[in-house]
């Protein structure tokens, strides 16, 4: 038996990306010619959002009195805090500089996923896609109109951990991947029932894509292969399967 194998591979050729730009016409064009239906295709947020006109600028962001305060405490431009709170439902927490708040996705991250990194322009703010699981199945179905081929898709952004330091990439849109592989009820390699393991799939993939694309090399698209097994002719539910039900979070 061939032992598993995972590699992951940047993608070059992608031009730099505005608003209505044909993203998945795009990467179609620098995805190599023996694409497999079994390849995963990890994107960044930040080049989905900029195609779809998720950019604002600052100087049109008008902040209210409640962006004015947290801004004051937490030493924040007032626009970027207001920006941060038109795309949240709540400041679950703010310290350090950082307000930790759950997004209209769900989400809870820092910012509500809004940057100021990797903007083309100054004074610009890039959010996160308005449908991260949709913009993912349009990825695919565009990729798969122009190649004929199906990857899979992830929609990756950079977390903070609550009890670790430093920042890896997770999956906040997929498409045609087994995002959580479930293993409750099934049996260890010493026949012991698994109670409590979940392989958080569309995370280590995004992960594994973030230490091959380099922050600053304008690399937005990672080819992962070897992850056949984790692949689906049907989209599925998404990376929404990732996010913790408030009802199960210790930390809320």
């Amino acid at each position: 038996m061939t032992a598993p194998a995972l590699s992951a591979v940047a993608l070059d050729g992608l031009p730099e990306v505005a608003a209505g730009a044909d993203l998945a016409a795009l990467l179609a064009a620098a995805l190599p010619a023996d694409l497999a239906a079994g390849d995963v295709l990890c994107v960044a947020h930040k080049v989905v959002s900029k195609a779809e006109g998720r950019v604002r600028a600052l100087d049109a962001i008008d902040p209210g009195e409640r962006a004015l305060a947290l801004a004051a405490e937490h030493d924040k431009d007032p626009r970027v805090v207001q920006a941060v709170l038109d795309e949240s439902v709540a400041v679950v927490r703010a310290g350090h500089g950082v307000l930790i708040c759950e997004t209209r996705h769900g989400l809870v991250c820092a910012n509500a996923g809004v940057d100021r990194s990797n903007t083309a322009a100054d004074g610009e703010l890039i959010l996160l896609p308005a449908d991260p699981d949709g913009s993912a199945r349009a990825l695919r179905a565009g990729i798969a109109a122009a190649r004929g081929v199906a990857p899979a898709v992830v929609i990756s952004d950079s977390f903070g951990r609550a009890w670790r330091m430093g920042q890896t990439d997770v999956a906040i849109g997929a498409a045609g991947i087994v995002a959580v592989d479930d293993w409750r009820g099934r049996r260890d390699s010493h026949g012991r029932e698994l109670r409590a393991t979940a392989i958080a799939v569309a995370d280590a993939v995004a992960g594994a894509a973030d230490l091959v694309r380099a922050k600053d090399a304008a690399q937005p698209a990672v080819l992962v292969r070897g992850l056949d097994r984790f692949v689906t002719a049907e989209d599925g539910p998404g990376a929404a399967v990732l996010r913790r039900p408030p009802a199960d979070d210790l930390f809320r």
